[in-house]
This record gives structure tokens, C-alpha cells and sequence, in this order.
């Protein structure tokens, strides 16, 4: 990544920011005195205090909505950013995988309790979306398997009326299905089309940008407004999922889960396109 590119975000950060709404900026508009809404947890102690967060919150519906970033994603990468936001206490953390590296997921809270026994934990129900390179990723670096799984693609085209042959990626569901007023679609555009100048090695990015410390604010916003919105698509979804498609999905999560752990398991090409079998 050119260190040209990184200072032409930082510098253009007061123009992104302005049309973006306040908790993905940072910035609590409930109480000026409150902790950011967006928190990065670069140290052992700061991912303990987020631990002890997580404990007893609800799982109906499931507080936790989670999203990896990093260099080449999968096991043939790394794992360099882990986004949580946690939906009862509407705050967004941004696990710094690539500093905390092991720590990241041993670190325990005041009950003992680690992020791995939280993503292992299948009685703690957790929202990603395409589970199946972040699930490989967290396998193949951190022996992570994770349970519980809720996949939000999958829960799209369990509601379709029309034919289920192919997934969506997550920015159309986003702009269908999200439910964003115009202004805050158009903010999202614009975090997003910042983003992915930065990482998008088709638009003279490098993936090498969510290694480097501090994280600009453009890509930190790009990390945050995702999962931020998975929330309202998992609403959106399980109001309109029949019971009997509700356990298709969970099966089918499971499934893509185990799938993106043996040796075989390629995150790349035409396949990852397709729905599962059966399903069309």
C-alpha cells in the first residue's frame, strides 16, 4: 500500500465525515461524555472490559454481529481486524487481531470467559454474514470453530420469492434490504467507495491497509458501518423466515461452517456463488 494513498484518505477525512452519521464518526449523540461508539481494542485490558460487556447480554435476538478484515482473508492470509457491534448496548468494537494476534481470542473478563469460548459457544447465538472465509480464517490461525452461527446471506435467500439459485453479496442486501433513509444510504456509499480505493487492489489498493497502525480513519469507518448495519438485515429477514426455513438456515450455517474447514475448501471462484444444495 503507498504511503501516498494513506495520507490522500487521512487528509480527505473531513470531507468523508460530514454527510456520516454520528456513532460511525465515533461520537455519542446521546451523552457528549460517553465513550466513543466505535471503540478499537488494540490491548489485553481493553478486550477484557469489553468481555465483561458481553456477559449476560440477550440472545433474543442476538446481540452479537461480528465481520473479519485482513490481508488476503482466508487461510492462505491473515486475520488483521475483528468487527463486533453489540446490538443492547449499540457500540462497535474493532478487535486489533493483527497487534493482539493470540491474545485476541485468549484474553478473558472478569468470569474467565475468552472471545474463543464466546465464537465457540453454540447456546450464544452470533449474526455474520458468509461465514464461510472468516470462519476458515479463524480456524486455520486461532484452531477457532465456531457454533452458532447465524448467516445473514443465507437468511436472505431463505426469504425469497424468486429463484434461489445464486447468493447476494452483502452491499445489495444492504441497499434492498437495510432500510437506510436516503441521506444515510448515500453516506454509506460514500465510506464504502473510500474504502475500497484504500484495499481494492483493482482500484490501487492494497489489503496491506488493514496491517497498518493507527488505522486511517477512512478504513476504520469502512470496518465499523458493515456490521453496524447487520442488525437491521437480520430484523429484516427472520420477521419474513418461516419456522421451517429458520432451521434450514441454521443447518445450512452449520454446514458452511464445517465446510470451511477441511483441507479441500477453496474461498475462491463461481462455487462461492451458488446456494446450497438443495435449495433451488
Amino acid at each position: 500500500m503507498a504511503e501516498s494513498a494513506v495520507a490522500e484518505a487521512d487528509n480527505a477525512t473531513d470531507h468523508l465525515l460530514a454527510p456520516v452519521p454520528k456513532s460511525l464518526r465515533g461520537a455519542s449523540s446521546d451523552d457528549a461524555a460517553a465513550a466513543d461508539m466505535v471503540e478499537m481494542v488494540d490491548t489485553a485490558a481493553a478486550l477484557s472490559k469489553m468481555l465483561d460487556g458481553l456477559d449476560g447480554v440477550p440472545t433474543q435476538p442476538p446481540s452479537m454481529y461480528f465481520d473479519l478484515e485482513g490481508e488476503s482473508l482466508s487461510r492462505h492470509g491473515s486475520i488483521c481486524i475483528l468487527q463486533l457491534h453489540v446490538l443492547p448496548s449499540k457500540r462497535t468494537y474493532l478487535v486489533d487481531v493483527h497487534t493482539l494476534q493470540h491474545e485476541a481470542f485468549s484474553t478473558g473478563g472478569k468470569s474467565g470467559r475468552t472471545l474463543k469460548e464466546i465464537l465457540e459457544c453454540d447456546g450464544i447465538p452470533k449474526v455474520f454474514f458468509d461465514v464461510r472465509r472468516d470462519s476458515d480464517a479463524l480456524y486455520s490461525h486461532f484452531k477457532i470453530s465456531l457454533a452458532g452461527i447465524q448467516d445473514l446471506q443465507l437468511m436472505e435467500l431463505a426469504t425469497r420469492t424468486f429463484p434461489r439459485r445464486c447468493v447476494n453479496g452483502l452491499a445489495k442486501c444492504i441497499e434492498r434490504d437495510g432500510r437506510l433513509p436516503p441521506q444515510e444510504l448515500a453516506a454509506w456509499k460514500i465510506v464504502k467507495d473510500a474504502g475500497i480505493k484504500l484495499f481494492d487492489p483493482k482500484h490501487g489498493g492494497s489489503y496491506s491497509v488493514f496491517a497498518k497502525r493507527p488505522l486511517c480513519d477512512a478504513i476504520r469507518l469502512y470496518c465499523a458501518q458493515d456490521v453496524q448495519i447487520l442488525p437491521r438485515l437480520w430484523s429484516h429477514y427472520s420477521s419474513r423466515m418461516s419456522p421451517v426455513w429458520t432451521r434450514k438456515v441454521l443447518q445450512a450455517s452449520k454446514e458452511r461452517v464445517a465446510l470451511s474447514q477441511t483441507a479441500s475448501f477453496d474461498p475462491k471462484g463461481q462455487h462461492m456463488a451458488l446456494a446450497p444444495p438443495g435449495w433451488y
